[in-house]
């Protein structure tokens, strides 16, 4: 069986995160990032759910997720998932899509899944010229092409992703996004918001795709990332981020991010070592 790799770069003059998986076989649960991710299926097949669609997803097929996107997916044959994938915040997705379209709005693709080849000429040179630290104008420029033809081609209206009970969902989730560190109860959060527990459940998981606590699951996850990136340990940002113990705080970040916490805080933490190494000019 092919060797299984998992390797992680953030760029600072584009500010996103690259990444690449090869030889997987782990799955990856029902869950959701809060930035938006742009993948690309090099090898392997794999059975996803996002939202509330199932595909097959198969070698040449990109993936676009919203933040806020539930998705899983698992291997539907024996072999592995090599799997190219860039990170986009909020932010920056709006600023690129301003400089794309003229525009500064968060864009919101019609689907999940597509095909597309002039996308794959961008997206996979950019990905790899990411990977290696280039700094060559072109890395820009394939990013903003890339994004540029995403938009026009699969963007479409955000007013069809207005759920019911809008208001109090997007109440639940600040409250869960202000106190993830601390321990949260179901009642707790039907008081927040004035809903019953069912009609809280039903509404959130229908808007969210995922239920409130899978949501604070990821909250954590999300929070986690940023303080590994800081240089903080495994063991301080499993107790910072309401963890109840470091072995549940493993698990969940390597599930969920397909790299284990002590990897992703050594990658960043050799990144600033090498920063420190290189002389002034």
């Amino acid at each position: 069986m092919k060797k299984e790799t998992r390797t992680a770069v953030f760029d600072d003059e584009l500010r996103v995160e690259a990444y690449r998986f090869e030889g997987i076989i782990q799955p990856f649960p029902n869950h959701f990032h809060e930035y938006y991710v742009i993948g690309f299926i090099e090898n392997g097949r794999r059975s996803l759910s996002c939202g509330n669609q199932e595909y097959m997803i198969t070698k040449g097929d990109i993936v676009l997720f919203h933040p806020g996107d539930n998705h899983a997916c698992i291997q539907s044959d024996e072999g592995t998932l090599d799997y190219r994938g860039i990170n986009i915040s909020k932010e920056v997705m709006r600023n690129l899509a301003e400089e794309a379209i003229g525009e500064p709005k968060l864009p919101c693709f019609s689907k999940n899944v597509i095909s597309d080849e002039e996308a794959v000429c961008y997206l996979r040179p950019l990905h790899e010229l990411i990977m290696k630290g280039s700094h060559e104008f072109g890395k820009e420029e394939k990013l903003l092409l890339l994004i540029s033809l995403l938009i026009l081609r699969y963007g479409q209206s955000s007013k069809d992703r207005i759920p019911e009970y809008r208001e109090e969902i997007e109440k639940a989730c600040d409250f869960m996004e202000q106190h993830f560190a601390d321990r949260i109860s179901l009642d707790q959060l039907c008081r927040c918001v004035g809903l019953g527990k069912s009609t809280l459940l039903r509404a959130f998981t229908r808007s969210k795709g995922v239920t409130p606590y899978r949501y604070l699951e990821s909250v954590r996850i999300g929070k986690a990332k940023k303080l590994l990136e800081q240089g903080m340990s495994p063991v301080e940002t499993a107790m910072l981020t309401g963890f109840s113990d470091q072995s549940h705080f493993t698990n969940y970040f390597s599930r969920f991010i397909g790299l284990a916490p002590g990897l992703y805080h050594d990658i960043f933490s050799e990144k600033e070592f090498a920063k420190e190494e290189t002389p002034d000019e």
